[in-house]
């Protein structure tokens, strides 16, 4: 029985800690109370077809604050360094509409390439969403 207490409190610590570290590691740490919601107002997957070798590709994402509150983009990144996101850096005020972009740099990457970018905000009922696009490198 003792046994079976302190394995429940170390539990109980342990899944604090994670929900603690998750709120941090996802740049949602103002709250529910600040969180809004985005949409995207155009697939969050594009198939970008075929390139040649060493061109440089950009991929954009729109989506609207359909939320109460500004929306903060807290951070976006890369599944790889071959692929370089940018995103506003201001907060976006509800209603309004802005872009995130990506470059693929295709340079020795023959073949097909399925790549993802990863994006945090103070959004619910989730702080983060997956933005993905596929390209077929030819020679």
């Amino acid at each position: 029985m003792k046994n079976l207490l302190i394995i429940a409190a170390a539990v109980t610590i342990g899944l604090t800690a994670c929900q603690s570290a998750d709120t941090k590691a996802t740049g949602n740490d103002q709250g529910k109370k600040d969180s809004t919601t985005i949409l995207w107002l155009d697939s969050t997957y594009r198939d970008l077809g075929q390139v040649k070798e060493g061109t440089k590709v950009e991929v954009s994402y729109h989506f609207k604050n359909v939320g109460e509150h500004n929306l903060v983009l807290s951070n976006v990144t890369a599944q790889c360094g071959c692929t370089t996101p940018d995103w506003p850096k201001e907060p976006i005020a509800p209603g309004q509409e802005s872009v995130i972009k990506a470059v693929f740099n295709s340079d020795g990457r023959i073949g097909e390439n399925r790549k993802m970018v990863f994006v945090n905000a103070n959004t619910r009922p989730k702080s983060g969403d997956t933005l993905t696009f596929r390209v077929e490198i030819t020679e």
